[in-house]
C-alpha cells in the first residue's frame, strides 16, 4: 500500500516566506558589505591625504573711521586678506565667511559676509571687504582705552573671520566644517590725526583654527 502525502498551503506559504527572508538578508548583508567598503575607501583617503588648515595673511587695513559719540561708536574699516590653500590634493569650498573687527575685545564693527567661493589646490584668493559699524554700543571704557593706545602711538585691531568650509577631493565632498580665522593689525596712532586713513600694510600671519 502506497503512502500519499499532502501538504497543505499553510505549509507551503511558510516555506515560502522563510525563502523571502533569507534572500532579503543576503541583498541587505551585501549592501552593507558594500556601503561599509565605500566609507573604509573613503577614510583610508582622507587619512592618506589628511587636508592642511586654509592659511590666512593680512595684506592691508586702512581705517576711515573711528569715532566715539557718547557711548555708541561708527567705524569704517577697509581690509585685504590673503586667503591661501596649502594642500596639493585638495580643494577647499567656502560656502560662508562673515568678516568682522574687534577692539579690545569688543567687536567695532557689523559682521561682513563674503560670497561662496571655490579654492582650487595650492591656490590663493585675495579677499577685500569694508567693514561698517553704525552706532554701535561699547563700553564706556573704549574712550579710555583709544585715548591710551593715541599717547602710546599705536593701535592695535583684531581682524577676524567665522565660517564654514568643505573639503573636495576628486568628486567626493566633505561635510561643513567652521573655522575662525583671527589676525592682529597694527596701525600708527600718534597725537596728531593725518588727513587720510591710518594703514598697517605689516602682512601679518592669521591663526587658524577648525
Amino acid at each position: 500500500m502506497s503512502k500519499i502525502t499532502i501538504t497543505s498551503p499553510k505549509h507551503c506559504a511558510g516555506k515560502e516566506g522563510l525563502r523571502i527572508k533569507k534572500n532579503y538578508k543576503k541583498i541587505y548583508f551585501t549592501f552593507s558589505a558594500f556601503f561599509t567598503t565605500i566609507l573604509l575607501l573613503i577614510l583610508l583617503i582622507w587619512l592618506i591625504l589628511h587636508p592642511a588648515k586654509p592659511q590666512f595673511s593680512l595684506k592691508e587695513v586702512d581705517i576711515y573711521q573711528l569715532n566715539l559719540s557718547g557711548p555708541n561708536l561708527n567705524s569704517s574699516i577697509q581690509l585685504t586678506l590673503l586667503s591661501k590653500n596649502p594642500n596639493q590634493k585638495v580643494g577647499i569650498y567656502y560656502d560662508e565667511i562673515q568678516l568682522y573687527a574687534t577692539y579690545k575685545g569688543q567687536q567695532i564693527t557689523g559682521d561682513t559676509p563674503v560670497p561662496p567661493f571655490y579654492q582650487g589646490q595650492e591656490e590663493s584668493n585675495l579677499i577685500t571687504a569694508s567693514l561698517v559699524g553704525n552706532a554701535l554700543p561699547v563700553a564706556p571704557s573704549l574712550g579710555y582705552e583709544l585715548g591710551r593706545d593715541q599717547i602710546v602711538g599705536r593701535l592695535v585691531l583684531n581682524l577676524k573671520a567665522n565660517g564654514k568650509l568643505r573639503w573636495k577631493v576628486g568628486t567626493w565632498v566633505s561635510g561643513r566644517y567652521r573655522f575662525n580665522v583671527n589676525c592682529v593689525a597694527i596701525n600708527a596712532f600718534g597725537p596728531s590725526i593725518p588727513a587720510g586713513p591710518l594703514t598697517s600694510k605689516q602682512g601679518a600671519q592669521c591663526s587658524t583654527t577648525l
